[in-house]
């Protein structure tokens, strides 16, 4: 019952909060119950064992038999760091909006809870038909956060990002769908469980693009490419950044853009193994490009915040640069940066959140001299920086690092290609540092009526946490990498044929897939063997898999 309850207690917070009386003490009220749902998601270390790859904690429920669907949940090393990620972050982000937002608070506040369990129950979901529903109740909450709490573009901003997230889901929805049909031809029985879709061995044909394989390949990756975003389906980020409130972009950046990257991870990479492996230099690509393409970009931004939200296209191009090298290096890289960037990221929309509600200006030219007058302020915001380009002893190195580590050993030239990335963005970053914070005054800076005053007790509250997991994780990496390491071992031994297990469960691990089609005689295995491969779209299907 754990994972049940860090999954909808916060839909029953929203529900309390929706109904409380006193607005006064609702941001109080809020905070509280953050502060016990992040002290419950603790409580997972108690009973998770790290030296085990299979699903920990695991709650099954019949749901709607008559279609194999049902009510799964469990955790293992893949989603563990993800799900404290956003149970860690939701308190720092109701103390931070504490006086950005004064309008509609109860509404505010129920919204984050019940996004909160969207998130959650996407990266504890291992039902696909209930994975869904979870990826898609997300937008809800926060269409409303950025349409109602956003800026002046605020309407242009949500409808493009509703319609862009939404139209990549229909795929994965008919993809699934598809899955489900695949698991009754193998075995009598429809199933929506994601083990089964691991036990399924589907055709592919190298060089072929209408392969089912590969079809059902891009229709989950092309959901999962618009939710990080990579390149070019970006173009939806920016706005959302931008025209969000700051507690929108705090969890816009900080988990939901990693809900994309935990699908490759969960999803695509062990579902579709040779689809992987023959169109991995496609994605790699695709990353390195937005690696270099967001430097650039967030080079030129006039907007400090904007120069943020394409920093972000370029960090989220080392994460699938990392997973698609299929080693223990680029997956652990990959997974730590998922951490890396929403700590970092997320602290530095707080701090131009806080910069913004007293300046009420994001533009850069306006600023200059800044750490004359607020010196805390400036410390703070230079940490994040340092996290942010990866310097040693800061969490941003440690992930980089392994990410370029692993790209290196399967395509050297990427490697050298991502390491220009590092160099931009030292450029941008420090550039946008200095124009700021030192050399002559803005008009912003030197305005006698509106003094500026440093951080207040509740803001370094917020920022403290951020700064130490900043340092801790860059230190201190193998305590978070332990945790995640049996799964990534797992995943990168057993890829061409994966299987996951329940933990504590005595059953036979499924046997190696092998690429040759079933006899027309064969006859449904047992359920201690792998399925059958289903039927394939296409007439040939006897040629070897892509290298």
């Amino acid at each position: 019952m754990l994972l049940s309850a860090i999954v909808f207690l916060p839909l029953l917070f929203a529900l309390i909060i929706a109904l409380w009386p006193k607005e006064t003490s609702l941001r109080h009220l809020a905070l509280g119950f953050s502060l016990i749902e992040f002290f419950l998601s603790l409580s997972v270390f108690q009973k998770f064992d790290p030296s085990s790859a299979s699903l920990q904690l695991v709650e099954k429920h019949v749901w709607i038999e008559r279609f194999g669907i049902s009510y799964f949940m469990g955790i293992d090393g893949l989603s563990l760091w993800l799900v404290l990620l956003t149970t860690f972050l939701m308190p720092i982000i109701i103390l931070a909006s504490w006086k950005s937002i004064n309008t509609r608070i109860k509404g505010f506040h129920a919204c984050l809870f019940i996004l909160q369990t969207a998130m959650l129950g996407t990266f504890l979901a291992i039902d696909a038909i209930f994975f869904y529903i979870f990826w898609e109740l997300s937008l809800v909450p926060m269409y409303f956060i950025v349409g109602i709490w956003g800026g002046s573009r605020r309407i242009y901003a949500t409808v493009k990002f509703f319609i862009y997230t939404m139209a990549g889901s229909m795929l994965m929805l008919v993809a699934m769908i598809y899955m489900m049909y695949l698991t009754q031809e193998a075995t009598g029985q429809m199933s929506s469980n994601l083990l089964d879709f691991y036990k399924l061995k589907i055709p592919f044909i190298g060089g072929q693009f209408f392969s089912l394989q590969t079809l059902l390949f891009f229709a989950f990756a092309l959901a999962f490419s618009i939710k990080i975003p990579l390149f070019p389906l970006h173009t939806w980020l920016p706005d959302a950044h931008v025209e969000a409130p700051t507690p929108g972009s705090v969890v816009l950046a900080g988990v939901m853009l990693k809900m994309g990257t935990y699908g490759f991870l969960r999803w695509v990479i062990p579902l579709f193994p040779e689809a992987s492996e023959y169109w991995a230099w496609l994605f790699m690509l695709i990353g390195v490009v937005g690696i270099v393409y967001g430097a650039l970009v967030a080079m030129v931004q006039p907007d400090v915040k904007k120069l943020v939200a394409y920093s972000s296209v370029s960090h989220m191009g080392y994460i699938i640069l990392g997973l698609f090298s299929f080693n223990v290096f680029g997956l652990q890289g990959g997974l730590y940066q998922m951490l890396n960037h929403g700590v970092s990221t997320g602290a530095l929309f707080i701090l131009i959140g806080m910069i913004y509600e007293r300046t009420h200006s994001r533009e850069i030219s306006k600023y200059g001299g800044l750490a004359g007058v607020l010196p805390l302020f400036t410390i703070f915001f230079f940490i994040v920086t340092l996290s942010s380009i990866a310097v040693p002893m800061t969490n941003g190195f440690v992930g980089e690092f392994l990410i370029l580590l692993g790209t290196f050993k399967v395509m050297p030239v990427f490697a050298y290609v991502a390491v220009l990335g590092v160099i931009l963005g030292a450029v941008y970053m420090l550039w946008m540092f200095k124009r700021v914070f030192f050399g002559e005054p803005g008009p912003l800076v030197k305005d006698d009526h509106h003094p500026l005053h440093d951080l207040n007790f509740r803001e370094v509250t917020v920022l403290v946490p951020l700064v130490v997991m900043i340092f801790w994780m860059g230190l201190f990496p193998n305590q978070f990498l332990d945790w995640s390491k049996a799964s990534v071992d797992h995943l990168v031994q057993n890829r061409s044929a994966y299987n996951l297990t329940i933990y504590g469960a005595s059953a036979t691990p499924a046997a190696p897939l092998v690429a040759e089609p079933p006899t027309p005689t064969a006859e449904p295995t047992t359920e201690s063997t792998p399925m059958p491969e289903a039927p394939s779209p296409t007439t040939d299907t006897t040629a070897e898999p892509g290298e």
